[in-house]
């Protein structure tokens, strides 16, 4: 089956998307002092690479859209479920190392209002909301197409 044209439709969120993994991913190395950073304790630093590094590969996929039709179906968009874990992950990361804290960490413990980390929630919260929508809406029409289909053997009326 032919992979629809690109639409701006089609093509606008996911730019938008992937600059926003990209700023999450740019944040992350901001806040650790650049690459490859001074974050403490190590499990905090490997955090911010893998979240850095997930931000990255998930721009990639959602620029290269519908050519990924072989790791991707339309009931689970994987590029979309990917921007959602890179922005809960740094959105989880926040509460807890401001909140109760971490294991062997507490630069941040109740830092609710640094700058950058503010930042940092504004566009962690627009891609989880535009990551949300997308694939809410994805499972939806894949609901509606099931729903649709005659099943093998029977006939249409």
């Amino acid at each position: 089956m032919p992979t629809p044209a690109p639409t701006p439709a089609r093509i606008l969120p996911r730019a938008a998307a992937a600059l926003l993994c990209l700023a999450v991913s740019w944040i992350h190395v901001q806040d650790q002092g650049g690459f490859p950073g001074d974050k403490t304790p190590h499990y905090v630093a490997i955090g911010y690479y893998l979240l850095e590094a997930t931000g990255v590969l998930c721009a990639v996929l959602l620029l290269a859209g519908s050519r990924l039709r072989g790791l991707r179906s339309d009931a689970y968009p994987v590029e979309w479920l990917l921007a959602a874990g890179v922005a809960l992950g740094p959105l989880l990361g926040f509460v807890l190392s401001r909140g109760p804290g971490l294991p062997d960490y507490s630069d941040d413990k109740g830092n609710w209002t640094e700058p950058l980390a503010l930042i940092s929630l504004a566009v962690e919260g627009t891609l989880l909301l535009m990551a949300a929508a997308i694939v809410l809406a994805a499972f939806r029409t894949a609901q509606a197409t099931a729903g649709r289909r005659v099943p093998s053997g029977s006939s249409a009326r």
